[in-house]
């Protein structure tokens, strides 16, 4: 049986912007991401440690 994944937006998406915005399903092996103004279109997704170190590095202070 496959079950429907579970999307989340940001908890900085407001009232005014909560349609224009990235959704994100987790998964044990994967993450999903999607535009939330296209949910039927093909999400992008990567290994669940491949968007780790991803957000890692954008939390990283700029080394310059």
């Amino acid at each position: 049986m496959v079950t429907p994944d579970t999307w989340r937006k940001s908890s900085h998406s407001g009232p005014d912007d909560g349609n224009e915005c990235v959704e994100i399903a987790t998964h044990p092996t994967h993450i999903s991401i999607r535009d939330s103004k296209t949910p039927t279109h093909a999400p992008l997704t990567f290994p669940t440690p491949t968007f780790t170190a991803f957000l890692q590095a954008l939390k990283s202070p700029d080394p310059q």
